[in-house]
């Protein structure tokens, strides 16, 4: 007995130098990964943030020219991470797609930076401008291969998993408010070539960064050839065989009874069978024409379908994401014309508009370690849920307090409205030095604290959710779509305004949204925008009751 307890004490300290080894391993390279996200934020939003006043003052681009200039590099911008993710599930692997595409944004920001020092040619800039639209689309790519860092058979991990997503967005925020602020202020204060060369060394900073964290890294996932290959051959397979009936039994599809828990698709575990979309079972019944003449297009594994079957489940959460983006986008829009009639002064210095959004950045710094340290632990006692809460119920969690931010916008138009009734109004459009109502632009902090908290219930469960469901072979293009609803939002949010402000000027009126801000009734648009989040949410509810979460055959 004496001599089994000796082995048993030894096996288990054994497999405590594993576990604290591996411990060790994994905090070193979410380090690594995560500083290596900052440093690229850090440089890409000190272009981004300033990239409008670079177009009029050194490319002489009008104001409309250059706006429009801005929102098509950002809507590119959007798109481009499909291309990188598609690399990283099909081909590549993570690791190799986030080297190459770093090493292209350190081309991209050496030529905008060698551009603004020497005032080369628009075209020139431009060249490097949407090189590094391409280069720096690496969130969704950096986030699975940082969440793959962890064992999800481990439930201790799955936790440290979730909270690493917390943290990959605090890092995107760090590198926000550094490069927004201290980087723009280089560029608009010392020298445009200043301000670009500074991200430039970023850039090559952050391959350093990810380069030196190697041999901490662990991938889970090989690639798995193309995704849309699958998908397409699902779609094929199941319409080829539209006359057949999918059997009660899911056992008898094709691959159901796989001697492992690994699936025909490299390095991806096999998913088991769910009964919603049941026309694409149909894609794994095996037919006696299947067995003379074996075809990809013809028969397809349970993992197959049901990868399809995922991705369909989560375009109706993905859609939802849109309106939650179009009401988010007003922090850079109507809330900056809501800001541009206040006083902006405090004792003599003047603080802009635009600058305010610094309190959303710092409200995500705050919200972030008070969820992940206070808000998780409370709601696990309440749940009993590992994580707190489900992914689901974050994200709507999130959609609620956007909601809050919109009627908090509302409410201080409605009393920016009675000063204005007190004390008479002034055109905007005059730009008189000093033409402010008196009332503190400070008074718009809550509204933009409040989106900065939603963000961290949305954006982040977003972040996991979409990683988490997607499938193995295809973590990182479900997360790179994720990403386009916000483009799509921003898009919505234009085409809103546009509507709304031909719609409430008819017969001569000055409508909701005039040019001149203080004729405006943007209290009633801050009440719509309102609205469309509480039908979103609405039918959000039916979406989340709806959903089935993804199951593993381990």
């Amino acid at each position: 007995m004496e001599v089994e307890a000796v082995e048993s004490n030894a096996l288990r300290g054994a497999a405590d130098r594993r576990t604290s080894k591996r411990d060790r391993r994994v905090f070193w390279a979410c380090i690594f990964i995560l500083a290596n996200n900052c440093f690229q934020y850090t440089a890409y939003f000190a272009v981004s943030t300033n990239l409008v006043n670079y177009l009029k003052d050194r490319l002489h681009v009008g104001s409309k020219a250059a706006a429009n200039g801005v929102t098509n590099w950002l809507g590119t911008s959007s798109i481009t991470p499909l291309v990188a993710a598609f690399l990283a599930d099909a081909f590549l692997g993570r690791y190799w797609t986030i080297a190459l595409f770093l090493v292209i944004s350190v081309v991209a920001y050496a030529v905008l930076a060698a551009s603004a020092a020497a005032a080369l040619e628009s075209a020139a800039f431009y060249a490097g401008l949407y090189l590094l639209a391409l280069g720096g689309a690496l969130q969704p790519v950096l986030t699975s291969f940082g969440a793959g860092q962890f064992d999800e058979a481990d439930e201790a991990e799955r936790r440290r998993q979730s909270s690493f997503f917390n943290w990959f967005y605090m890092s995107i925020n760090v590198g926000s408010l550094v490069g927004g602020t201290v980087l723009v202020w280089v560029q608009s204060s010392v020298s445009w070539g200043l301000g670009y060369g500074i991200p430039a060394l970023l850039s090559v900073v952050s391959v350093a960064v990810f380069l030196a964290g190697t041999t901490t890294y662990q991938s889970h996932q090989p690639p798995g050839g193309s995704p849309i290959s699958r998908v397409a051959q699902v779609v094929v397979a199941a319409v080829r065989k539209c006359r057949v009936e999918a059997p009660d039994d899911a056992a008898e599809l094709h691959e159901y009874e796989a001697d492992d828990g690994m699936s025909a698709i490299q390095g991806s575990r096999r998913l088991a069978h769910t009964d919603q979309f049941r026309f694409l079972d149909k894609a794994a019944v095996e037919t006696a024409g299947d067995k003379a003449r074996p075809s990809p297009w013809r028969l397809c594994t349970v993992t197959q379908v049901e990868e399809l079957k995922c991705v369909l489940r989560l375009l109706p959460v993905w859609a939802s994401g849109i309106i939650f983006a179009a009401a988010y986008t007003q922090m850079t829009t109507t809330f900056i014309l809501q800001g541009d009639t206040l006083d902006p002064y405090v004792g003599g210095f003047r603080v802009p508009a635009a600058v305010l959004s610094v309190f959303d950045t710092l409200s995500v710094m705050l919200w972030v370690p008070l969820y992940d340290r206070v808000v998780v632990p409370l709601a696990r006692r309440a749940t009993g849920h590992d994580r707190g809460f489900t992914q689901l119920a974050r994200m709507g969690v999130g959609l609620v307090v956007l909601t809050a931010a919109m009627l908090a916008a509302g409410t201080l138009e409605v009393e920016r409205r009675r000063v204005i009734a007190r004390h008479g109004m002034y055109d905007t459009n005059t730009g008189a030095d000093g033409a402010y109502l008196p009332m503190s632009i400070f008074w718009q902090v809550p509204q933009y604290v409040v989106v900065g908290a939603s963000e961290v219930f949305t954006f982040i469960g977003q972040m996991e959710f979409f990683y988490d469901q997607a499938p193995d072979a295809m973590r990182s293009l479900c997360s790179g779509l994720s990403m386009t609803s916000f483009a799509l939002g921003n898009y919505v949010s234009s085409a809103l305004v546009t509507v709304v402000a031909r719609a409430t000027a008819r017969g001569g009126r000055d409508g909701w949204i005039p040019d001149d801000i203080n004729r405006a009734h943007l209290d009633n648009f801050f009440w719509l925008l309102a609205m469309l989040c509480i039908g979103n949410f609405g039918v959000y509810l039916l979406i989340a009751r709806w959903y089935t979460y993804k199951k593993t055959v381990d």
